[in-house]
């Protein structure tokens, strides 16, 4: 059968057609299929690698069960201060310079360093004390900026330690209570605390920590100045010493009450707190929720609706007191 003239011509341009839109195509189509860039997520965390167990296990889990892989869809950068505010900064524009997607935090001076880094990347921290009044934040509700997080109701949760401390030992007039002079938030929870003791007629004295070995130091003036009680204020300088402080205490024959449970396991009389593994999980939803587009500044400030009350029965025997009933019925877990 002939062809009809110029039928070879036609049927080459339609291939010459057909191979030219299929070569467009098909970077087109290499570009649709590649995976996404893997979000990052910053984490400037005060205390060193070791300590961090918690925070790298709850805070990784619940991220996993959000769908997030490390290595796969998120990368995470660790940056460690070790116990020191002094680091913070240079840190926090190291992840800045990293351009994170987001950046989780602990602490008000972590915050602040934070925030002194980076007025758009959005920060989640996992505890700051008194958000509003310290300018964190325009309201709990609405933070408004970059930052948002939860709240470690520091006033309150000092106040309670103090109820608890003065129903196991009444007796005790002097009371010590240990804080890091770096930390201006803590301080003035501080001089709350002060005035609440003056109230029910007790004596308090301050004592100062900045690091471990300025420990030994703070006890003996604990002795010089006659402390019959400790209260440990929550810091994330001083809640890695944890351990150290509460051994300190238990061979001075203090009794201690401290704000992580973690501490009164190791040894300390007694903690009060948040629990702090609901607060890593919460950040991980956070961080999702900003993963996903929405803005730090519109997400709530929330503030702990779970507490935990730790006895460690065995220290109280060591200590030679015996903890009331009001007090055993109110802990959440008795160390024995």
């Amino acid at each position: 059968m002939k062809r009809k003239p110029g039928t070879d011509m036609i049927n080459r341009r339609k291939l010459l057609i057909a191979l030219g839109a299929s070569a467009l195509a098909a970077p087109l189509s290499s570009f649709a299929q590649r995976p996404a860039q893997p979000r990052r997520i910053g984490i400037l965390y005060p205390g060193s690698q070791s300590d961090s167990n918690d925070l790298a296990n709850v805070f990784l889990k619940a991220l996993r069960d959000l769908g997030y892989v490390e290595g796969g869809n998120i990368v995470i950068e660790w940056r460690y201060a070790d116990g020191k505010n002094e680091p913070l900064a240079a840190l926090a524009a190291e992840l800045v310079k990293l351009n994170v997607d987001v950046i989780v935090t602990q602490g008000s001076p972590g915050v602040s360093a934070a925030r002194r880094a980076t007025t758009t990347i959005p920060i989640v921290t996992m505890s700051f004390s008194d958000p509003v009044s310290s300018g964190f934040a325009t309201s709990l509700a609405r933070p408004g900026g970059n930052i948002t997080g939860f709240s470690n109701l520091a006033e309150e949760t000092v106040f309670k330690r103090l109820e608890l401390l003065t129903s196991v030992v009444p007796k005790v007039t002097r009371i010590a209570w240990l804080g890091n002079p770096n930390n201006s938030a803590l301080l003035k929870v501080g001089a709350l605390l002060e005035t609440a003791a003056k109230k029910i007629g007790k004596t308090t004295v301050r004592v100062d920590a900045r690091s471990a070995g300025e420990l030994v130091d703070a006890f003996s003036r604990m002795a010089r100045e006659r402390a019959g009680a400790l209260i440990v204020l929550e810091d994330t300088t001083l809640t890695p010493l944890g351990a150290q402080i509460a051994g300190l205490a238990l061979r001075q024959k203090l009794p201690s009450i401290f704000g992580v449970r973690k501490i009164a396991e190791a040894g300390g009389l007694m903690s009060y707190g948040a629990d702090y593994g609901v607060r890593y999980r919460r950040a991980a939803a956070y961080v999702d929720k900003i993963l996903k587009g929405a803005k730090a500044g519109d997400l709530p400030i929330e503030q702990p609706r779970e507490f935990e009350l730790v006895v460690n029965l065995i220290t109280a025997k060591a200590l030679g007191i015996k903890i009331p009933q009001s007090v055993l019925v109110r802990a959440t877990k008795l160390i024995e």
